[in-house]
């Protein structure tokens, strides 16, 4: 069995990358470039089962920058980090940084550098480690992505508007302190960063369907958990589809310790790169849910940080080696 640590692309991976798939207008090929399906590696015979280590993370799509904010309501974020490029472009690279909630919002599918308010080093000082963690007030800021993640539990998601919480006084519905809440102390960041995480992926006999197994260790202990899948075309600027649950029913529980085990099997979720409808799953993310609730066929209600929280995720686009039928 192969282990993978998830990569990160070379600027010049993402650039060919989206030079193949797509000859639009720059926006949308930025868009591309980052999530892409990237070559299959050069293999005499298909690959049906390989393991991923996953990333600790606090980003999902790069707008909002972040799913978690500090108590000043900036950008605490762990994951690709917009920077002035070349010739006046952006690039993305993975990093850490605090960076302001009022940077810039360019239209959907397109990225500008964000406003860095100080960088965050690897090894986290203590006054750093000790940030408390929020959620991100609604309307989500800093926002370009207008998608509904629960269009029949929740349509009028974008109209809801609540401040920022820390994440362990988010307002869990009809919640009561007397039923006994299991996370009632701050989430800080240094205790965010211990998660970690494995993915092991394993195709069936028929390549009809892939099994995706999890082992979780340093996750918030004693809380919900749900597992998302982002396919190819979910941040298609010209149609994006709706990212949805890992699995159904797809919530699972962290231990006292911070220990857990997922696993849920897909139907054909590696169609044919380019094939007619192909909408291949090109990355995992593991959110913590805030409001401590599964939203059945929905990832959550508001997402981006509203009420689901990316803390483990691949730092790229992957699973191009595997290949699946209907």
């Amino acid at each position: 069995m192969t282990t993978v640590t998830s990569p990160t692309p070379t600027t010049t991976e993402t650039t060919t990358a989206t030079a193949t798939a797509t000859t639009t207008e720059a926006a949308a090929a930025t868009t591309a470039a980052v999530f892409a399906v990237p070559g299959a590696p050069g293999a005499s015979a298909p690959v049906t089962e390989r393991t991923y280590d996953l990333s600790v993370t606090t980003q999902g799509p790069l707008y909002p920058p972040s799913e978690i904010v500090d108590e000043n309501g900036d950008f605490v974020v762990i994951g690709r980090i917009n920077r002035p490029g070349p010739d006046g472009g952006t690039s993305a690279h993975w990093g850490s940084a605090v960076v302001s909630v009022d940077s810039p919002v360019p239209p959907f599918g397109q990225h500008l550098p964000y406003t860095i308010l100080r960088e965050l080093p690897e090894a986290l000082a203590p006054e750093d480690a000790a940030t408390a963690l929020y959620t991100l007030p609604l309307p989500l800021p800093c926002n370009n992505y207008n998608m509904l993640f629960a269009p029949d539990q929740r349509p009028d998601a974008h109209a809801v508007e609540r401040p920022s919480f820390p994440l362990h006084q988010a307002p869990i519905p009809d919640a009561r302190f007397e039923d006994g809440l299991k996370v009632r102390e701050p989430i800080r960041l240094g205790q965010w960063v211990k998660a970690r995480g494995q993915l092991e992926v394993s195709l069936s006999a028929d390549r009809r369907s892939a099994h995706f197994s999890f082992a979780f260790t340093g996750l918030i202990p004693d809380s919900l958990y749900t597992v998302m899948s982002l396919r190819e075309h979910d941040l298609d600027p010209d149609g994006p589809t709706r990212p949805g649950p890992l699995g159904i029913p797809n919530a699972f529980m962290s231990d006292r310790m911070g220990m857990a085990h997922y696993r849920a099997t897909l139907p054909n979720p590696f169609p044919e790169a380019g094939s007619p409808g192909a909408n291949r799953v090109i990355n995992v993310i593991v959110l913590w849910m805030s409001y401590q609730q599964n939203y059945g066929g929905a990832i959550g209600h508001f997402g981006l940080g509203g009420d689901i929280h990316a803390q483990l995720k691949l730092q790229g686009p992957s699973f191009a080696e595997f290949t699946t039928i209907a």
